[in-house]
């Protein structure tokens, strides 16, 4: 057995506390967000785990990226024929998390998903590169396939079908919006006394906040 019990750090670099946070939680993120942008250290600062329940009740997260953020909630997109996808569609429920090592901060978010609008999946889809279009056609995700070989085979024949003309985004790939219903900000302190202040939607404008023990 690996033992990890001397495995410790210091949390000493921030503080968050009731006397300064907005009353809106997204403002709150996206004042986070760009602070842990323009600090460096988190190389991709969108990275987020998205955690799910499947069909055979276990939960299941996994890294994907954010895309876009408002006050409507939060876009990532993915093959919604995917174990992802699917257990989305089956239970809406889900949770983001970031975790913002360079900053000491992390943000738990619970909320309700969506599919977005066809026409922002058709305009994100039209935004990304050639070779990433492909890469959501050729690949049936979540599905088994006998080699690596039989998938770079398969993106050979898409790239010479589609070489010169427009590639069409695939119905079965788009976007998630997730409406947010709780939102949490946990910040690093010392002596584990960690600042955690939650947010809780009480309608479509107006949020509760409360100081959680850490």
């Amino acid at each position: 057995m690996n033992d990890l019990s001397n495995y410790r750090k210091s949390y000493d670099k921030n503080e968050l506390l009731e006397s300064n946070i907005p009353e809106d939680p997204i403002n709150l993120f996206n004042r986070w967000f760009h602070e842990v942008e323009e600090f460096g250290g988190d190389s991709e600062v969108n990275a987020m785990t998205v955690s799910t329940i499947g069909s055979d009740g276990f939960p299941r997260g996994r890294v994907v990226l954010l895309k876009k953020f408002s006050e409507e909630g939060f876009i990532f997109y993915t093959n919604y024929n995917s174990e992802k996808g699917k257990a989305i569609i089956e239970n809406p429920n889900v949770c983001l998390s970031f975790f913002w090592h360079a900053l000491e901060r992390q943000v738990i978010i619970k909320g309700v998903a969506t599919k977005t609008a066809t026409i922002i999946s058709d305009n994100y889809f039209e935004s990304r590169p050639d070779g990433s279009k492909l890469g959501a056609i050729v690949s049936n995700q979540s599905e088994v396939i006998p080699s690596r070989e039989f998938l770079e085979e398969n993106l050979k024949q898409l790239e010479m079908n589609y070489e010169g003309i427009v590639i069409p985004r695939p119905t079965h790939w788009g976007g998630f919006l997730v409406k947010p219903i709780e939102v949490e900000f946990w910040q690093g302190r010392p002596n584990r006394l960690h600042d955690r202040i939650r947010y809780t939607s009480k309608n479509e404008f107006d949020w509760k906040t409360d100081r959680l023990s850490p």
